[in-house]
């Protein structure tokens, strides 16, 4: 939906706003990723395991909010690829580790110029000063509510 076309009382509530906001970012994260054949979660797990360390597949998945089905085909994925090998989990034989490697960094890096971009010409309007605000006055808002409240596939389209 055009914000011009939006009635005027959705208009004015900042979560129909930040959802517009929200839906907007994605679209073009998603067309930049998918040109460089990856997808966000692809970024979100390589993101874990460079920052945080080696963690199970199940551990990965909370982190980073993907469901445990698609998080199989992911490590598929990811491992065919060369950017994650999983080993056996030292403290327990039955789960394996998975952890980034060399080649995952690399191909981090590559979609962090990517993810950069995208965040560019998303805040295109907004002066340097005005995006850190906007992430700080973001980050306000997403720490106060509840992680209880997130529901995986949300449209954007809340009113309140």
């Amino acid at each position: 939906m055009e914000i011009e076309s939006a009635p005027a009382r959705l208009r004015e509530l900042p979560s129909w706003l930040l959802g517009q906001a929200a839906h907007k970012g994605q679209r073009l994260g998603s067309r930049a990723l998918a040109a460089a054949g990856a997808h966000r979660s692809h970024y979100a797990v390589l993101s874990a395991l460079d920052e945080f360390g080696p963690a199970s597949q199940v551990g990965l998945g909370r982190r980073c909010g993907i469901d445990p089905s698609d998080m199989v085909a992911l490590m598929t994925v990811l491992t065919g690829d060369g950017l994650v090998e999983r080993t056996p989990d030292p403290g327990d034989r039955r789960r394996n580790l998975v952890s980034i490697t060399r080649a995952g960094r690399d191909r981090l890096d590559a979609l962090g110029s990517i993810v950069t971009g995208v965040q560019a010409d998303l805040l295109e309007p907004l002066s340097a000063a005005d995006r850190s605000r906007l992430v700080a006055l973001l980050t306000s808002v997403v720490e106060h509510t509840p992680a209880a409240d997130d529901s995986p596939g949300d449209s954007g389209d809340s009113l309140t």
